[in-house]
């Protein structure tokens, strides 16, 4: 694609194309697919195929992959976690699968640590279930955890992000432990923890039911996740999909999570790459764009600009600005919102409970990563 060609299917339809400084994020993309991906998606055009049969040799595949005992590809992590808690509650049940979401006669509560709440959590109520925190705010003991147990808890759940562990949060190993002593399963939200590969599929074979993680990351469609866990809870989350409402003429809650054939070769050509990629070019390629946007906000008064050094995860390095209105004439958020107003817009964001801008690289085009640092430099020349 040439440079005059940038958007045009966008602006086409009215619409406004970005400059996605802020990363992988759902509301502008998630994605683009990698070459590798778009390949055996269009070969995956070329015939029909049994989707229920497809679901389970690709999953086997991926399965052998990562070396997890079982594997399914969902409609996004979100979707993964939404069957997962529906797998908890309905189990094999063809009855309880078409009752849900009316959870009567069911274990229905998802334990969480009140650390944990996120965003996210909202998956898990939507095939019916109750979320009841443990724990306080501050910290999560053992003792937090056993005392939440009770006959109606379907699962816990546990939010995990290796690259920012949480020493104040009950450990996944001890929630492990102590939920399985009980006969309880643990369902863990990993939908970025990807590399180093050591750490991908991880959680399941640490001993956890199910894990989520989001295959977007890997240069997948965005549309698409991928749950791991053992042969049993997988089994039971397949009931529940599009595929198997279907195929089964059973209804259960993931009718609307459709997932099509091409998206389904594609994450398996997305896992295959990943898994077999060198991931030492991949990395320095996005240090070297970070610090092309990194040079022109050094020495600016008021800007205290620094590259991030993490490589765990989905999103490696980084930038972080941090700013003294006071010095350098504009808050974070007018730098923001500044850069949204700009031609070509470029979008950028300051997440909850930051207090500045984190720019990432995972979503720029060739010769973005320049143009992002220049434009943000600019704002402060003025």
């Amino acid at each position: 694609m040439s440079a005059t060609d940038w958007g045009n299917i966008y602006k086409e339809l009215g619409a406004k194309p970005v400059i996605n400084a802020t990363g992988s994020v759902t509301m502008l993309g998630g994605s683009t697919p990698a070459p590798e991906v778009r390949e055996a998606m269009e070969r995956a055009d070329s015939a029909y195929v049994p989707l229920m049969e497809l679901e389970e040799r690709a999953g086997e595949a991926i399965a052998n992959m990562v070396d997890v005992p079982a594997a399914y590809i969902t409609s996004g992590a979100g979707s993964a976690l939404t069957l997962a808690t529906a797998a908890c509650m309905a189990g094999d049940d063809d009855a309880k699968i078409e009752q849900l979401p009316n959870t009567t006669g069911m274990k229905n509560e998802i334990l969480i640590q009140a650390r944990q709440r996120y965003w996210y959590d909202r998956c898990l109520e939507l095939a019916g279930a109750k979320l009841v925190s443990f724990g306080t705010l501050e910290s999560t003991s053992r003792e937090d955890l056993e005392k939440a147990i009770s006959p109606n808890t379907a699962a816990v759940h546990y939010y995990a992000v290796a690259q920012e562990p949480d020493p104040h949060a009950l450990s996944l190993e001890d929630t492990i432990e102590i939920a399985h002593d009980k006969g309880v399963p643990v369902l863990v939200d990993a939908a970025g923890q990807i590399y180093p590969l050591d750490l991908f599929g991880s959680y399941v074979r640490m001993g956890a039911d199910f894990q989520c993680t989001a295959a977007k990351y890997m240069g997948a469609p965005q549309s698409t996740g991928l749950a791991f866990g053992s042969v049993d809870m997988i089994h039971k989350l397949a009931l529940q999909s599009f595929v198997s409402y279907e195929g089964r003429r059973i209804r259960g809650v993931g009718r609307p999570q459709k997932v099509d054939r091409q998206e389904m070769v594609g994450a398996v050509a997305a896992v295959r790459r990943w898994m077999t990629m060198n991931h030492e070019d991949r990395l320095a390629e996005t240090e070297l764009k970070c610090r092309n946007m990194l040079k022109p906000l050094q020495s600016i008064p008021g800007v205290t600009a620094e590259l991030i050094d993490n490589i765990i995860g989905h999103q490696p390095y980084g930038v972080t600005l941090e700013l003294n209105s006071a010095v350098a004439g504009l808050a974070a958020e007018d730098v923001v919102n500044r850069l949204k107003a700009g031609d070509p817009p470029i979008w950028t964001r300051i997440r909850e409970g930051d207090t500045g801008i984190i720019l990432h690289a995972f979503g720029l085009n060739e010769g973005e990563d320049e143009v992002v640092g220049q434009r943000i430099a600019e704002l402060f020349n003025k």
